[in-house]
């Protein structure tokens, strides 16, 4: 990136939701470039997940109500206190590579896209994700292009949005609905949306609260589902 381009990354703040991430989580805070604040979220950790986030310069948020929407909002909470006019959500498993958040925001900062979500759909590598994971992406996918006439690639978890209009979109979810409440609520907000492939890989340390189990999976399906409906009205 251009300097500008580096200097622009000071408006990001990057959400981490974490819950007994201690191993993987010194990769993906080590991988990221510098941005202007990053919010670990700690979503009631029995492990040393708070103490490496700070060890690495995070500032640690506790959010000890369980709850992927519900850490999310308190770190969004955080970022818009403190004005910081781009958030970006990124997973602690490090299946991402935290090095893209550049590409991310580069639409935004151009003033070309409100919010920017990560594509898996065709650069996952091997493994990473599991046929319950493609099949609920595609079934979610596909209700949500019937009910709004978007049609998204993926429900990702890896997003940029600009923080007013993350706020706006008046985010209810306290769990695994979120990305499917906002992106349902981007599109009937307007929002200028765009997708960008992203590479997603196995996790490398420490165990997923999702696709570490089928039964994991499945419940996140389920929970994908309902706020689906949930949202369509």
């Amino acid at each position: 990136m251009s300097p500008h381009n580096a200097q622009d990354l000071q408006e990001v703040a990057v959400i981490i939701p974490a819950l007994n991430e201690e191993e993987s989580l010194p990769l993906v805070l080590d991988d990221l470039p510098e941005v202007g604040c990053i919010y670990v979220v700690d979503n009631g950790s029995t492990d040393r997940t708070a103490e490496v986030a700070r060890a690495a310069g995070a500032q640690v948020i506790a959010q000890p109500e369980r709850g992927y929407g519900n850490a999310c909002q308190a770190g969004i909470a955080a970022a818009s206190s403190a004005g910081f006019t781009i958030v970006v959500i990124l997973d602690a498993d490090h299946s991402f590579d935290p090095a893209e958040l550049s590409r991310l925001v580069q639409p935004i900062l151009l003033g070309k896209a409100d919010m920017v979500l990560g594509d898996r759909t065709e650069t996952a590598e091997r493994g990473a994700l599991l046929l319950q994971q493609r099949v609920g992406n595609r079934v979610a996918t596909m209700l949500i292009h019937r009910i709004t006439g978007h049609r998204y690639r993926d429900m990702g978890p890896f997003r940029a949005i600009r923080t007013h209009s993350l706020i706006g979109l008046e985010m209810e979810d306290p769990n695994y609905g979120w990305n499917v409440e906002m992106q349902m609520k981007a599109v009937r907000h307007g929002l200028r949306i765009q997708e960008l492939p992203v590479k997603c890989r196995t996790r490398q340390a420490g165990q997923s609260k999702i696709s570490g189990s089928v039964r994991g999976s499945l419940q996140a399906g389920v929970k994908m589902m309902r706020a689906t409906w949930r949202y369509a009205w």
